[in-house]
């Protein structure tokens, strides 16, 4: 089976039109078992009918995985990778470990989690998302972000001129941006922040999906029976039975939730239900069963073909479009990098959604119209190899690229932020039972 190397690469980069990957894929489980999809606003999975090949009429089929899902762990295995030593890409992170818990600050400073480090891997909306809008850069002590461009930092600076046409300050501080898209809509041009088209999308859908029913139930080994109560709340987020212990609002015990049952502290049967619709007639998350599902990804070369990469010095000999080539090329390494790695790390996509594969992944290279190359495989450390390569390449013909993380820690404001929201998730967990 053919091989793809950085000379085939750079060759696509100029004039391929796209390298796709369909992969099917079966729960873990086994063909016809139950697997359960992401849920959206209101507990519904997003279906829909599509049309494909060898299904004569449009077939159901349900969303397992969205194109932003997938972004984000393309990213997560990316990020794992760099952890592991294996890669060294650019990334901007955001440390919070100055603030751990018992640190020897205010109270307001002092998280009651610990948080570690947030890197532009793994905030959602990469190198313009607000943890690292809101944070200080390290190195020069000024805002990574701000309003008045005379405030903020070099980095910020060079953030506001990024676009199509100059994309070189993306290319060495988060390049997954540009091969992943980003707005910055939130910076400090708000709207009119650059905005860059994903160069790579993966989305995994269930094909021929059928929903199932949704069950419930709880056996108490203690058997506490719902009349045992009332329960009362204590002042310290606790529950009791005797009213002289419980928390006062107007002289009055407060009942554990709405009528301080049991249950409201998590203790009691649960009685067994099975149901396929809630009261207003819509299905609940049950689950379904599928066929098979279908993993798709494509890498567009054209989209890697509109970003141009300028930089200070052009070595001799070389042009501008040989430093666009150079450049280009690392971002397609890059995705296909964090294809391969994803694949490897497997697809265990939430509870009780764990897929396998059954075919190995594999890449068709579509070229100039017509020209297709079929079964092109890239494992891991090939992948980790053709990107090492057109990494070293890129810094030969003089493009940056930072191996070593752009350090920033939050602002107090930020931090002061998770501390009260830490707070009020404790608050709540105390009193939610």
């Amino acid at each position: 089976m053919a091989k793809l190397d950085l000379t085939k690469l750079q060759d696509l980069v100029r004039n391929g039109a796209a390298a796709r990957s369909r992969v099917t894929l079966q729960p873990a489980g086994g063909e016809g078992t139950k697997v359960f999809p992401p849920t959206y606003a209101g507990a519904v999975y997003a279906t829909e009918k599509r049309r494909l090949p060898g299904y004569p009429e449009p077939v159901d089929c349900v969303l397992l995985d969205s194109v932003q899902s997938q972004a984000n762990r393309l990213e997560e295995a990316l990020q794992q990778a760099i952890d592991e030593g294996k890669i060294q890409i650019p990334v901007v992170e955001v440390d919070f470990t100055f603030f751990y818990p018992g640190a020897d600050k205010d109270e307001a400073l002092r998280l009651l989690e610990p948080i570690g480090k947030v890197t532009s891997l793994q905030a959602p909306h990469r190198i313009v998302d607000a943890i690292l809008r809101d944070s200080i850069v390290a190195e020069d002590n000024k805002p990574f972000r701000a309003r008045n461009e005379r405030d903020e930092s070099s980095y910020g600076q060079w953030l506001r001129r990024v676009s199509a046409q100059n994309a070189t300050a993306l290319f060495e501080l988060c390049p997954t941006a540009l091969l992943l898209g980003m707005w910055d809509s939130t910076g400090p041009k708000r709207g009119l922040g650059a905005k860059f088209e994903r160069a790579m999308v993966s989305e995994i859908v269930g094909i021929n999906a059928v929903r199932g029913c949704k069950t419930s139930s709880r056996i108490d080994p203690l058997a506490i029976q719902k009349d045992a109560g009332p329960i009362y709340q204590t002042e310290d987020g606790g529950w009791t039975l005797d009213p002289e212990q419980a928390r006062k609002e107007k002289g009055q015990p407060v009942k554990q939730g709405k009528d301080g049952k049991p249950s409201e502290a998590n203790h009691g049967n649960v009685t067994p239900s099975i149901s396929e619709r809630d009261r207003d007639g819509e299905f609940l998350a049950g689950g379904v069963t599928i066929d098979h599902a279908e993993q798709t990804i494509v890498l567009s070369f054209p989209a890697l073909r509109r970003l141009k990469f300028p930089i200070d010095t052009i070595p001799e000999g070389k042009t501008q479009e040989d430093i666009n080539v150079a450049a280009r090329t690392v971002l397609a390494a890059l995705g296909l990098c964090s294809a391969a790695l994803a694949a490897e790390a497997g697809l265990d996509l939430r509870s009780r959604c764990l897929l396998w594969p059954t075919e190995t992944l594999q890449w068709e290279l579509l070229g100039k119209p017509g020209k297709k190359e079929e079964g092109i495989t890239l494992e891991a450390d090939q992948a980790i190899k053709l990107l090492k390569d057109a990494i070293e390449a890129a810094k030969k013909i003089g493009l940056p690229w930072r191996e070593q993380p752009l350090h920033l820690v939050p602002s107090d404001d930020l931090v002061k932020l998770v501390v009260k929201s830490q707070q009020l998730a404790q608050q709540q967990g105390e009193g939610g039972e």
